[in-house]
């Protein structure tokens, strides 16, 4: 080994020459000396964090498309059944998951922010329930909104608030009575509170607001709640019909109704608007309606010769104008026929055996029509 060197700045150090040498290099060891150093610049490390946090996004970005696609290539195909189960108190974001998990959507945000437009967030009812691979959004809503232990019943656009009746005794197995039913429609005033169209129908019966649709109908139902149900449907049909056009006649929204289902019986669909002129004609020009649905409807069957020519209320070959009350429950298309008719000059039209109509402006028209 080699002989440790001693680097002095002297050629032949001493002893007080190595003491001073070393108390030196001890005092610049210890000296700051930083003021005099070079600044460094902080742009590669800001270089460097910028990098970081663009890679950082990059792959964020990159898992979530990931994610999307998997979640949509993970669809169930359109069509099959999967069951869903929805417990007690759910809330609508755990059922979003449970639909993502069963293949039917491929984010819970596509079922939670359309609750959320409905406002229905707290409408889904527990219970075990099927649906479809394919279906919209708004129809697993639709089948999650029902209670499972419902059945569904339908009322024919057309249907009296006696037939109505009828259905709702037969579909609750007689839970809820035929008598049950017309008794909780027989007076408008008690629901006009809650539902303003009825404001023009006063203590009449709820004839013509029992909207044409499908209801469920399980053990809690009652004829009061099937009533509001039904309400709330033609409330929610009607709202965006504008009702002007009767006002201009001076009808209500009650008459306006009242026509409907007149027409609701006279066509059965493409001639509504032209069949709605005539009765609007006739109206303005004083002339009776003569109708023999509204005779129809007094007496159960389709009128003879001998019942038209007998007086009663509903006979609208004696009395002007419409009859005292709406004759059935009219569909939305005879409501907006009300609303919108054609513009003719027609006072009189005719439908043959095979359902063809005719339409006349005179009397002699109209009698070669069926001669």
């Amino acid at each position: 080994m080699s002989p440790r060197r001693n680097v002095t700045y002297s050629a032949r150090p001493t002893h007080a020459a190595r003491q001073a040498h070393a108390k030196g290099e001890k005092l610049f060891r210890t000296y700051d000396t930083s003021y005099i150093r070079p600044k460094r610049s902080p742009i590669p490390a800001i270089v460097c964090i910028v990098v970081l946090v663009v890679a950082v996004v990059a792959i964020v970005v990159g898992v979530l498309a990931f994610t999307r696609g998997c979640s949509a290539g993970n669809l169930v195909p359109a069509g099959t059944q999967v069951e869903v189960v929805v417990n007690e108190g759910e809330g609508a974001n755990s059922v979003a998951d449970s639909l993502v998990e069963a293949g039917l959507i491929a984010r819970p945000n596509e079922f939670t922010d359309r609750l959320r437009a409905m406002g229905a967030e707290n409408s889904l009812h527990p219970g075990t329930y099927t649906l479809v691979g394919g279906q919209s959004v708004d129809e697993m809503i639709a089948t999650l909104q029902t209670p499972v232990a419902a059945v569904m019943f339908t009322v024919p656009e057309g249907s009296t608030v006696q037939q109505t009746a009828d259905i709702v005794a037969q579909a609750s197995k007689g839970a809820i009575t035929a008598a049950d039913f017309t008794a909780a429609a027989a007076d408008a005033s008690a629901y006009a509170a809650e539902f303003p169209f009825l404001a023009s129908a006063g203590t009449h019966s709820l004839e013509g607001f029992l909207f044409p649709k499908s209801y469920p109908i399980d053990d809690d139902s009652t004829a009061d709640s099937l009533i509001r149900a039904m309400l709330t449907q033609f409330g929610e049909e009607t709202a965006g019909l504008d009702f002007g056009y009767p006002e201009s006649y001076d009808l209500s929204l009650y008459d306006a109704v009242n026509l409907a289902s007149i027409i609701e019986k006279e066509d059965d669909g493409p001639h509504r608007a032209e069949v709605a002129s005539v009765f609007y004609n006739r109206l303005r020009d004083g002339w009776m309606l003569q109708s023999d649905a509204t005779m129809a409807y007094a007496i159960g069957h389709e009128p003879t010769a001998e019942d038209i020519a007998t007086y009663d209320d509903y006979n609208t070959y004696f009395i002007e104008g419409l009859p005292p009350t709406p004759i059935n429950s009219p569909s939305l298309a005879c409501l907006q026929a009300v609303c919108s008719p054609a513009d003719t000059s027609y006072y009189y039209f005719y439908y043959d055996d095979d359902g063809n109509v005719s339409f006349s402006e005179t009397y002699e028209e109209h009698q070669a029509t069926y001669e």
